[in-house]
């Protein structure tokens, strides 16, 4: 009789199927799927996990793996010595006796002495999630009972090399309960080896096949030891778009019937070979990397298949495969590289209008507003150029390749989507009106948004007592309308100020200088997230001049003092301080647009931390009340300047000169309004929520109060109702914590999974040798002026320190990131324009900034010396005569 399932030592390849990745690991699992199909796959058998489990009992590895579990993985040398120590264990451990006599027996099976492939397949590997890619050894050409034996034990000790360690903690799996299974295979007679993906890695385009190879075995292609011939393949019309042929020592290679004759696949393999990738793809349901082997008869064989984990999301959603379409990332448009929780992205969808002819889809936890009507509308395009270049200049770039694109032409007659639609004449006509009274009576338009702000107040209260469900109704009103209701009663004004300044701009062509407009707008009034800052900086000054407060900030963790602030135990003038600041302001948060994120209401713990560096700063250190109040001195002297020296060219041009920038001054700190409101609305909705969210783990329909926050609405009505909600909210935490550990986002993304930005650079040759460092970072003007100082690259500004003068480099900023602004000696961001977020407070504090730099968070280093000039958009490091780099790339 066979022993039980999980006791089985030994398996065939052909006998492995779905459920057994416990016992044979990933590796095997899939070849075993493989076979089944009908694919080329060589014979073999896998040693299960039962056999690792067998030699670890006997090794007594349970002590030294549990030891691995306080180890802090950024420590290598402590990492290194405590996994040589498990896998000396190992090495040191005879093969238990019933494991050797099975893989011996196996072995012997098929055939004498034949040479094998012995490769690690452990359980914590090729999952949907991680790869796990080279982390375990493999082993070729194995021949011979005693080598394939200790390739066996080689594979069982590589589950401990620190790589392999630190990268499942990376991925937050647990070291006590992996396990490794072992493949033996029979070696194919390998004339050209390599490996395929079935979706371009680089683009991320599906429909188009990546191979390398090289003649040999194939191991030197996995391992980057020798330069492949390249080919890409568009899967979908079966033509083959590039061949490259590598280096050969010899000069040689075999005839593969391209332009070249020295590439190790003919053609028709290629095609096969693709073909065959595309039947694995369709196996597995998703893009694959596969390793093959080619015989020199031209027989195929596929060794390897995992899943490709590094591809960003295809768009989900209306028209993700209606033909081809282009997307923009709204949430990183927003500063915001973090997914969306569901709820929020539930808040993000209802921001809209179905008239107005936006749409959105989903990809990795991040909303995407479908472009493609307005790439297709000629008038459309001009816009968003326009708009793009001042919001976010990188992605205007991007836009001119979408529009050389044939599959993107433009539609006649095709009309543009309308943000405000569905009022017709009469809310085309309350807009004219808005932004003339702008015009006219500034001070009028700033009252006017007051009020708004006033009825939103009125809006937002719900009477109590209340249901959950009439909480929930409440939501999905306020969700439904509060967008529309706001933009037409605060956008005008700023929209009017911006307006001008482009009139200002074309009254001034050959009179001001590149850059001398962005002084203008330097100190701007009525910007609420200026107002904001300079408050949170009266609040630190007050309580450096309180010995009580002043020391708790200087000695406690921010996390301690937000506890206990929440307590009511903080000294007085703390407590009360930051309660008042947060009477105002405590709606905002870092990632706010996102509504399940925490307000500082709910955990101050970065207020507080900001506090108390501002509390670093050194005696006699200029206050940024004096920079912004300098700032907006020296904006009024260049409007006077400009006008005058427009005057020079004719009375009538210097008074409309004069009229426009006073009126942009007056106007355009207003565009921080609507998203203040927006988040205003947030902050109240998110009470309602968590009542709904306490009810639903109360009645056991979810595990947690919190959980509410991975619930859409329409989810939530339906656990009210007695659905069993928490195998849903596990699954989307476990989508969610992977996705935050995703560093980058595309901007723009077609409907086939292409990322517009790598597409782009994939054809552009590299700007300096490979392994250069670079010297210069180019993006777009934002605020003028140059500064020398020490890069500081954050990621995430929670618990972050910048110390005064220090270069704040980060992907995007909103306005939980401005309090950092303070002490900053310049700006360089990734994303954004003229207009964006960083770039605006950044000149109202009259420090340099340049944004819309490609990957300045992995091309810059904290500790770095770098010169910003923030008026001919440039980074350029400084060579390092004296001082080390901090270790690390960033601050999170």
């Amino acid at each position: 009789m066979d022993a039980p399932e999980q006791e089985r030592l030994l398996i065939e390849l052909a006998d492995i199927g779905p459920g057994m990745l416990a016992q044979v690991g990933g590796k095997a699992l899939n070849l075993g799927v493989l076979l089944a199909d009908g694919l080329p796959v060589p014979g073999g058998f896998c040693l299960t996990t039962a056999g690792y489990a067998a030699m670890a009992r006997d090794a007594g590895l349970e002590g030294p793996v549990d030891a691995l579990g306080p180890l802090d993985p950024a420590d290598p040398a402590a990492l290194a010595e405590a996994t040589a120590r498990i896998r000396a264990a190992v090495h040191a451990t005879a093969v238990p006796q019933p494991v050797a006599a099975a893989v011996l027996e196996a072995y012997a099976g098929l055939g004498t002495d034949v040479p094998v492939a012995v490769r690690s397949s452990a359980t914590a590997e090729d999952l949907p999630e991680a790869s796990f890619a080279g982390q375990q050894d493999s082993f070729l050409n194995v021949r011979g009972a005693d080598a394939v034996m200790e390739a066996v034990r080689g594979c069982w000790a590589s589950l401990w090399t620190d790589r392999a360690v630190a990268y499942r903690a990376a991925h937050g799996i647990g070291q006590r309960g992996v396990g490794l299974a072992v493949v033996v295979q029979v070696m194919v007679p390998a004339a050209a080896a390599g490996v395929l993906f079935t979706a371009n890695p680089v683009t991320g385009t599906r429909r188009q096949a990546v191979v390398d190879g090289a003649p040999g075995l194939g191991d030197a292609v996995v391992s980057g030891a020798v330069a492949p011939d390249h080919f890409v393949v568009d899967t979908g019309t079966a033509r083959i778009l590039e061949r490259t042929a590598g280096p050969r020592p010899d000069g040689g290679g075999r005839d593969g019937g391209g332009p070249n004759g020295r590439l190790c696949l003919t053609d028709a393999q290629l095609l096969q070979l693709t073909e065959l990738g595309a039947r694995a793809e369709a196996l597995f349901g998703s893009p694959q990397d596969l390793e093959w082997a080619a015989e020199a008869g031209g027989a195929l064989w596929l060794t390897q298949s995992r899943a490709i984990t590094t591809l960003y999301p295809v768009p989900e959603g209306r028209g993700s495969v209606e033909g081809s379409r282009v997307y923009l990332c709204a949430s990183l448009a927003q500063g915001l590289v973090r997914p969306l929780t569901p709820m929020g992205m539930a808040a993000i969808a209802g921001m809209r209008d179905e008239r107005s002819g936006w749409f959105l889809a989903q990809a990795g936890m991040r909303p995407f507003v479908d472009l493609t009507p307005v790439v297709r509308s000629a008038s459309g395009r001009r816009t968003m150029l326009r708009m793009f270049r001042v919001a976010e200049a990188r992605s205007a770039d991007l836009l001119q390749t979408i529009y050389a694109d044939p599959r993107f032409s433009v539609t006649r007659g095709a009309r543009s989507p309308n943000l405000l639609s569905g009022g017709g004449a009469r809310q085309v006509g309350a807009l004219l009106l808005r932004i003339l009274q702008a015009l006219l009576r500034p001070e009028a338009a700033v009252r006017r948004i007051q009020e708004v702000g006033r009825r939103l107040e009125q809006d937002l209260a719900l009477a109590e007592p209340a249901t959950p469900a009439q909480r929930l109704d409440h939501v999905e009103r306020v969700m439904s309308t509060a967008f529309f209701s706001l933009v037409p009663g605060v956008l005008p004004a700023p929209a009017t100020g911006y307006a001008l300044l482009g009139v200002a701009r074309w009254l001034l062509r050959g009179i001001a200088g590149p850059g001398e407009l962005q002084a203008v707008l330097a100190g701007l009034p009525n910007n609420v997230t200026t107002e904001m800052d300079l408050e949170l900086w009266r609040l630190a000054d007050r309580l450096r001049a309180d010995p009580a407060a002043a020391a708790a900030l200087e000695s406690e963790p921010a996390a301690e003092l937000s506890r206990r602030y929440l307590a009511g135990t903080l000294p007085a003038a703390l407590q009360d301080g930051l309660a008042a600041f947060l009477e105002r302001y405590g709606h905002r948060a870092v990632a706010e647009i996102d509504l399940g994120m925490p307000r500082w209401s709910d955990d101050p713990a970065h207020l507080l931390g900001v506090i108390a560096n501002y509390l670093r700063l050194p005696a006699g250190h200029p206050t940024p009340e004096t920079q912004f109040a300098r700032a907006a001195a020296e904006a009024e002297a260049k409007v006077a300047d400009l006008t005058a020296r427009a005057r020079a060219r004719g009375r009538l041009r210097g008074a409309a000169v004069g009229l426009a920038l006073a009126r942009a001054r007056q106007l355009c700190g207003l565009r921080e309004q609507p998203k203040f409101f927006i988040i205003l609305s947030f902050a109240a909705l998110r009470r309602q929520l968590a009542e709904v969210g306490a009810a639903l783990a109360s009645d056991g329909r979810t595990a947690r109060p919190d959980d509410i926050w991975f619930l859409a609405p329409e989810e939530a009505r339906v656990g009210l109702r007695g659905a069993d909600l928490a195998e849903m909210v596990e699954r989307r935490r476990a989508t969610y914590g992977r996705e935050l550990q995703r560093r980058y986002v595309p901007r723009l993304l077609l409907s086939d999974g292409t990322d517009v930005e790598a597409a782009a650079a994939a054809t552009q040759s590299p700007p300096s040798a490979a392994g250069a460092p670079v010297q210069m970072l180019r993006g777009s003007p934002a605020s003028a002026g140059t500064v020398t100082g020490r890069v500081r690259v954050i990621t995430d500004p929670v618990g972050a320190r910048l110390e005064p003068g220090e270069i704040l480099v980060a992907p995007s900023t909103d306005p939980g990131w401005t309090p950092l602004f303070l002490t900053a000696g310049a700006l360089v961001m990734e994303m954004g324009g003229a207009i964006s977020h960083g770039a605006v407070v950044a000149r109202e504090y009259g420090i340099p900034a340049v944004v819309g730099v490609p990957e300045a968070t992995l091309h810059l280093r904290t500790g770095q010396t770098v010169t910003v000039d923030g008026a001919a958009g440039t980074v350029v490091v400084v060579p390092a005569e004296a001082g080390a780099v901090e270790d690390g790339p960033a601050d999170a």
